[in-house]
């Protein structure tokens, strides 16, 4: 009994947890550390790009780029949660990371991820009347509407992510030190590390990943059924095309972000690898977020000539300056 005792006391004083190394070797690392630098400052240019045409452009003030708008603020926040604490695990020997502050960490990731999910679920509801019905669209989309709608996403996922991160913080953790297997304090890798039976909080886990990604993911899938038989009725091909633009980047971005984060928290237990989702992980903490603005400026016209009058505009400034 006292053995039994005294193993559940030291499940139960784990104070911090240590991150698994990409390498130990200190050239890899500066390697690793550039790289991922490179990323996060091309992340938050890229996204702070299209926050500031969308905000100074006239033409672009509609509820399509103001979705747009706060998707890219999204993205910044999401990947500045993980992104600091990852650089200096690059390069520290110890890599910790206390408790609480994990918690945090595993708060406001999954949370701004699931305001991510439901943002592109809005996204496409916008899309859906705009296409579908044309002429109750300013009716419909009021800015009151659009307000509505982003703060409903974020106070959804602010509640769905503090249950879930309250129920797993409370399980008592293995060992003086855990080690996650991980870049960040993601539910997955957390959950291995508890002394307890997680049927319950896997199953919660489950619950939420189905409201955060399976049912947004089925709406958005609903909406493009009606707008692509909408578009199909539409004669002339220059409107077909047009219509498609306004959708396709949307549909790409949709494509990479619930693909990817499908595989992590709705694939079973049994089949997933911890190294897998870590390199999963790599893809929608990184990837995602700069692809997204690419995508947007790339194969969006109206961002495009937006952009393209923006420089035009600082070119002139410069010359009348000069």
């Amino acid at each position: 009994m006292r053995l039994a005792y005294a193993q559940e006391a030291n499940q139960s004083i784990a104070s911090e947890f240590i991150f698994k190394a990409f390498s130990t070797i200190p050239e890899i690392q500066h390697l690793l550390f550039t790289f991922f630098l490179l990323l996060y400052l091309s992340i938050i240019f890229g996204n702070v790009a299209i926050i500031w045409v969308v905000s100074t452009n006239q033409s672009l003030h509609t509820p399509m780029y103001f979705f747009l708008g706060n998707l890219s603020f999204l993205e910044i926040c999401y990947t500045t949660v993980v992104v600091p604490q990852l650089l200096t695990s690059v390069l520290d020997v110890h890599r910790t990371i206390p408790i609480i502050n994990c918690a945090l960490q595993m708060f406001f990731f999954t949370s701004l991820g699931s305001t991510d999910c439901f943002m592109l679920a809005v996204m496409a509801y916008d899309r859906y009347v705009a296409i579908c019905h044309p002429l109750h669209y300013t009716l419909i989309m009021t800015w009151k509407m659009c307000a509505r709608l982003v703060a409903g996403c974020l106070v959804l996922s602010l509640v769905l992510c503090l249950e879930l991160t309250l129920m797993v913080f409370t399980l008592p953790f293995c060992g003086y030190q855990p080690q996650i297997n991980h870049f960040l304090c993601d539910v997955p890798p957390v959950l291995r590390l508890a002394c307890a039976n997680t049927h319950l909080h896997q199953t919660m886990l489950y619950t939420v990943g189905i409201m955060v990604l399976a049912i947004p993911f089925l709406l958005i899938c609903i909406s493009y059924i009606y707008i692509v038989a909408a578009i199909l009725k539409i004669h002339t091909t220059s409107g077909r095309y047009q219509a498609f633009s306004t959708c396709s980047s949307h549909l790409t971005v949709v494509i990479l972000q619930y693909g990817c984060c499908s595989l992590v928290y709705l694939r079973p237990r049994s089949s997933s690898s911890e190294d897998d989702d870590r390199k999963i992980a790599i893809i929608y903490t990184f990837v995602t977020p700069l692809l997204n603005p690419l995508i947007y400026s790339l194969r969006n016209k109206d961002i495009k000539q937006a952009l393209k009058n923006v420089v035009k505009k600082t070119v002139t400034l410069r010359h009348m300056n000069i």
